[in-house]
């Protein structure tokens, strides 16, 4: 999340003072505009207490490619990044680790009994077709339909997308893969990168920090030679102050760019458990209903989709059941 002050916004020379200046004067600046341009763009309505927040993202944007105000207004329907810039400076790009640790025990829990049901079938098949003391059936791991998938939605920088493939390669787990989406590119790039600071350490249970490594002296050293000299110093700091998640998740794990409000979804393949925590809040009534529609259409039968506690209550899917549990707001796909 961006949470600049109005001082460090306009941290700029004098020559943009006076366009920095109209930013910020109400009548200049028409924030039910802006509003309503964030939303027909990704849906998210931006209540009026983050005013500010939304006026430094504009301003930064604008200041940022030495426009005004209008003159931004005008360039974003034919400027892509400049569209994505503005998204990126709006958006909330921060999580926590395990921020919810029920529904990822709860996935957890429902991907062992996923796999051990396959592995059931697979034998089922081989006894009936084969030989019957035949114990050589296993599940590819290498094969896409033989997988666990979950999509992380509106996954940010990554830390519930890392979390998820650190508590299912803790119980052993190797046939998975999580989709990681975000409508923000600067997000998706530090969650593609997989490194955080030391405050997220503490959030990782005991059994998933082996899945975690210092930040490595060579990618360091890459880093340093593209960079000015001013910036080596910072960089070198953050590598004593950082982590890494290990290489070896990152082959069950990838991340996309997808707008949530779009029809067209992010991957053809269903989803034994999709995540969206955290996010409908920001959508008017009607949008979330369309958003639970399609994550239903992505779901493959009997999985799961899974809310943050207290959202969606007002929805009724003939072909979802909510799951009675005392800590987690889960929805299970009962037919097509």
């Amino acid at each position: 999340m961006n949470n600049h002050t109005q001082k460090d916004s306009l941290m700029i020379n004098k020559a943009d003072a006076l366009v920095a200046e109209a930013l910020w004067d109400d009548v200049a600046f028409d924030t039910e505009q802006w509003q309503r341009y964030i939303e027909q763009e990704i849906g998210f309505i931006l209540p009026n207490v983050q005013r500010k927040w939304l006026v430094n993202a504009v301003s930064q944007t604008a200041l940022a490619y030495g426009l005004s105000i209008i003159q931004l207004w005008h360039q974003l329907p034919i400027n892509h990044e400049l569209r994505q810039q503005l998204l990126d400076k709006v958006l909330i790009h921060e999580s926590r680790f395990f921020r919810h640790l029920p529904s990822i025990e709860f996935i957890t829990d429902y991907a062992l009994q996923w796999q051990r049901e396959q592995l059931q079938r697979v034998r089922l098949i081989n006894n009936t077709s084969c030989n019957a003391n035949d114990s050589s059936a296993s599940i590819d791991a290498s094969n896409p339909d033989d997988s666990f998938r979950i999509w992380s939605v509106g996954c940010a920088s990554g830390q519930e997308t890392w979390s998820l493939a650190m508590s299912l390669a803790a119980k052993q787990l190797t046939n998975y893969r999580i989709l990681g989406t975000d409508v923000s590119q600067q997000a998706l790039k530090k969650a593609r990168l997989g490194q955080y600071d030391n405050k997220q350490l503490a959030l990782i249970p005991q059994d998933c920090q082996q899945f975690i490594q210092p930040l490595r002296p060579a990618s360091i050293v890459e880093e340093l030679r593209f960079m000015p000299v001013s910036m080596q110093k910072n960089t070198e700091k953050n590598a004593r102050t950082h982590w890494q998640v290990m290489p070896t998740l990152k082959q069950h794990v990838r991340f996309a760019l997808h707008n949530i409000i779009d029809k067209k979804p992010p991957t053809p393949h269903l989803q034994q458990v999709i995540v969206c925590q955290n996010m409908l809040l920001y959508f008017r009534k009607f949008d979330q209903r369309d958003i639970l529609a399609r994550l239903s259409e992505q779901c493959a039968v009997g999985g799961y989709i899974i809310l943050a506690p207290g959202e969606a209550l007002f929805w009724r899917p003939s072909n979802m059941r909510r799951i009675t549990h005392p800590q987690i707001n889960a929805w299970q796909k009962t037919s097509a």
